[in-house]
């Protein structure tokens, strides 16, 4: 019987004229344009300057600033009031005012002024490009002190030197970030959501009837709603496994059979998440709007964009509830640092309640009648 109603369903969804074209090309395009969307590096910031030293050394400055990569210098003003007006219309992004006989109070004392304005409308943009620009000149300067032979005149005093090196991300490519939480926002979008649309699809042009009044239990109909689902879960996550790796040349650090293992369950789990939601939806329209409310709602607490340990204490404990986080964690944990089912095993108890959960949840509130 279970095998009759699986072949119903894929028949159901491959005959439908929409849903293929959404199962396979929605994770090409979201895999192909969103990594280069989606993403915080912050680069190419538009650069007033206001120099008034005009000298080799303020010169030299900007330069340095410019070829960096994260600013490209838009006009040179004659005042900060006249740069301010380039970010009042929108052709700056950041100003850097070089205080008059800047190249004299640096080989004399060794500290020079600077002053950074930046347009903190966009506040990511403007703390980072500050950021920037502040370890940009302390860097330039640090080169001077050293060519002048002024520091080292300090060689008594204690030295700290500092190396920075980035861990399992050491290009600080925030594609390779982003690229594994966007495979589990596509299983959560086309495993979880699919099916719910689906059944009240059904209630809508009234072929569920059809299924009530047969012998069919209601456990045997949840699982052959959730089966095809898992399978082009499966299917899903291999063509995004594919992409990364062809596209942005990224293969996880840890074992494939983790990944294929947590997606297994979390599959089970959203599956039954959209399941529930049509049990409670009469109508498409009901489906959708609950929908686009748990879509923000688990998006925006999943960590996908935001990072967990930045949230207020409270919001960090709900997310607890939120089981993309947890798939999310095992992803990026897999792809970047190599984790074994070991170290993941927070992640797979809370999955499988998840799980668990939500189907039961499924078949308990599905109302057949016979």
């Amino acid at each position: 019987m279970l095998r009759f109603l699986i072949e119903k369903e894929f028949k159901q969804i491959f005959r439908h004229s929409f849903m293929p074209k959404i199962i396979f090309v929605m994770p090409t395009v979201m895999l192909l344009v969103l990594p280069w969307a989606a993403n915080q590096d912050i680069k190419d910031m538009n650069l007033s300057v206001v120099d008034n030293d005009h000298s080799a050394y303020s010169a030299r400055l900007v330069n340095k600033i410019v070829s960096s990569g994260y600013f490209r210098l838009t006009d040179v003003s004659s005042s900060n009031d006249a740069a301010l007006r380039s970010v009042e219309a929108g052709k700056a992004d950041a100003i850097l005012e070089i205080q008059p006989e800047f190249e004299r109070d640096l080989m004399k004392t060794g500290v020079a002024r600077v002053m950074i304005s930046v347009n903190s409308v966009n506040g990511v943009k403007g703390g980072i490009g500050s950021q920037y620009l502040v370890n940009i000149v302390r860097d330039y300067a640090q080169d001077l002190l050293t060519e002048s032979g002024v520091a080292g005149k300090k060689a008594a005093m204690a030295q700290a030197a500092v190396a920075p090196y980035s861990r399992f991300n050491p290009h600080l490519d925030y594609k390779v970030y982003i690229v594994p939480a966007l495979m589990v926002i596509l299983l959560t979008m086309l495993c979880g959501f699919l099916p719910a649309l689906n059944i009240v699809g059904e209630k809508e042009v009234g072929t569920i009837e059809q299924m009530n009044v047969t012998p069919v239990r209601k456990l045997m109909f949840i699982l052959a709603k959730l089966i095809p689902y898992w399978i082009i879960g499966y299917i899903v996550l291999s063509i995004g496994l594919t992409l990364a790796l062809l596209v942005y040349g990224l293969t996880p650090v840890g074992s494939l059979a983790t990944i294929y293992l947590y997606a297994a369950i979390y599959v089970l789990t959203v599956s039954g998440l959209g399941l529930v939601i049509s049990n409670y939806s009469n109508t498409m329209q009901q489906a959708q709007f609950v929908i686009a409310f748990f879509v923000v709602v688990l998006i925006m607490m999943s960590g996908l964009f935001f990072p967990i340990n930045s949230m207020p204490h409270g919001a960090q404990v709900a997310t607890l509830l939120n089981p993309l986080r947890h798939f999310m964690e095992v992803m990026r944990a897999v792809y970047l640092k190599g984790s074994s089912m070991s170290e993941l095993l927070p992640q797979f108890f809370a999955l499988c309640c998840f799980a668990a959960a939500f189907n039961g949840w499924a078949v308990l509130s599905y109302r057949k009648s016979s």
